[in-house]
């Protein structure tokens, strides 16, 4: 196996199954929001907003579109391009969407600071238990 040393993206996306799993069990897309510097491999549409939706939108709107019609395959399935691009969905009044992502970034928003927070302290987790474990780090006199 090899490995990626650099991204080829860099902002908010959404990741979409195109083969393997790509619906859960109801029928409705695998799917990732995923932010930041990142590197995708070839088994995953990558999508963002156009026509007043932004990622976060497109994100909830696919969360309640069922697409398990669309995949293909007996063996692998997936979800082709030309597939995906047949989904047929109601694209709200552009006032009604502005209004709709106004409401909905903030709660991404910290969401995505809530990740990154967790991120933060899985990694101070996981150096100071080794130490604290061996002896290295003494907390005996701490008070609290």
């Amino acid at each position: 196996m090899d490995y990626v040393d650099d991204y080829i993206f860099d902002g908010k996306y959404l990741l979409l199954g195109e083969d393997g799993t790509v619906v859960d069990e109801a029928g409705y897309p695998i799917l990732q929001y995923v932010w930041g510097q990142f590197w995708v491999n070839n088994h995953a549409h990558i999508l963002t907003g156009k026509l007043g939706f932004n990622v976060e939108s497109l994100y909830m709107l696919f969360k309640q579109t069922p697409v398990k019609a669309i995949v293909t395959g007996a063996v692998q399935p997936k979800i082709s391009q030309t597939n995906l691009r047949s989904i047929q969905v109601v694209i709200p009044p552009p006032k009604l969407l502005t209004d709709y992502n106004s409401q909905i970034e903030p709660l991404f928003a910290l969401l995505r600071t809530n990740e990154e927070t967790n991120k933060s302290l899985t990694a101070l987790r996981d150096t100071l238990l080794p130490k604290l474990m061996s002896g290295e780090l003494d907390v005996s006199n701490i008070q609290l």
